[in-house]
């Protein structure tokens, strides 16, 4: 797997993946009607570097590492990961994160957190536990999931 810079020539590869994600509302805090080129915009935005992962030329994953805070927290970084739906379950998101993590210490970032996991996302939460974070705090019935009503919010943590 290639994962490499995003470019606007990626655009709508990357609209592909986190358009219906952001559409179904189960995983990330962003207006289910967020139009294309907002999405785009928070996505690719100028405070964060964005990677897309490719198999054959195609992509099937991306992702965003930016600053968590600014001023005396910008040491902490924050990442996004979205994969497309025909390429869950075959490492795109492990790979990326292993990515991120070699991205983030060359970047000169100590740590990395997650603000907001949603709990039901129990994939992920297996993945970012199986990668070292741990869950250092609960906001409970932080998100409303479409389907499960309020859930919690988890907020995870690891040190680079």
């Amino acid at each position: 797997m290639l994962i490499r810079p995003a470019t606007d020539i990626d655009q709508d590869a990357i609209w592909a993946i986190i358009g219906p994600t952001i559409r179904a509302g189960e995983t990330y805090a962003l207006d289910r009607d967020l139009r294309r080129e907002e999405a785009l915009a928070y996505w690719m935005a100028r405070d964060r570097d964005t990677f897309v992962a490719e198999e054959d030329g195609v992509i099937v994953g991306t992702y965003y590492i930016k600053a968590n805070q600014a001023g005396g927290g910008r040491h902490v970084c924050n990442c996004g990961y979205m994969t497309h739906p025909s390429a869950k379950g075959r490492g795109v998101a492990r790979q990326m994160h292993e990515h991120s993590l070699a991205h983030a210490r060359a970047k000169g970032f100590r740590a990395m957190q997650f603000n907001f996991v949603i709990s039901s996302n129990e994939r992920a939460v297996r993945l970012w536990q199986s990668l070292g974070f741990a869950v250092v705090g609960t906001l409970p019935e932080a998100f409303l999931h479409p389907s499960k009503g309020y859930v919690d919010a988890l907020v995870m943590f690891r040190t680079l």
